[in-house]
């Protein structure tokens, strides 16, 4: 079943014209689009129960989807490991995610106050404070080094940091 079916009985259709709603954020490596990963997924779980960090979780009719409040992914492939369907295939797909950070406007370093946790939390280096004269280092987005793990939204202080 398209897991987008079950908005019509929560009341969420869209406006004609409106935007197309994103597919939930997949587990890494997981097939494109989103109908393709769903036609492949058995919903087994088996994906879910290897990933040693726990951001994988069973939603939206058993599929899996990933949630970085508690942590990010460490890219490990195990869930790939797991997958016996192919719905999540490490070796045909480039990267493991899409998506890249994005800061919003409430960050507390954009406002003035000097917080580098996200700077520390990112392995890749895609996180950067660079100094600044007079004032606290400023944070700098490099997104070609984004691998859109997650790392840095479960350490924001303010959740302000979204991956899209």
């Amino acid at each position: 079943m398209d897991p987008r079916r079950r908005s019509f009985l929560r009341g969420k259709l869209a406006d004609v014209g409106a935007r197309e709603v994103p597919p939930p954020p997949r587990p890494p490596w997981s097939l494109h689009p989103d109908a393709q990963f769903t036609s492949r997924c058995t919903r087994c779980g088996d994906c879910v129960r290897g990933c040693p960090r726990g951001v994988l979780h069973a939603r939206g009719g058993g599929y899996p989807q990933i949630r970085f409040d508690a942590a990010g992914c460490s890219l490990c492939g195990e869930c790939a490991s797991a997958c016996q369907s192919g719905a999540i295939d490490r070796a045909t797909m480039a990267q493991a995610f899409e998506w890249r950070v994005d800061i919003g406007a409430a960050c507390l370093n954009r406002r003035g106050v000097e917080c580098r946790v996200c700077g520390d939390a990112c392995e890749a280096r895609a996180l950067r404070f660079v100094p600044a004269r007079g004032g606290i280092a400023q944070l700098r987005v490099d997104t070609e080094a984004c691998t859109g793990c997650g790392e840095c939204v479960s350490v924001c202080p303010v959740a302000v940091i979204s991956l899209r």
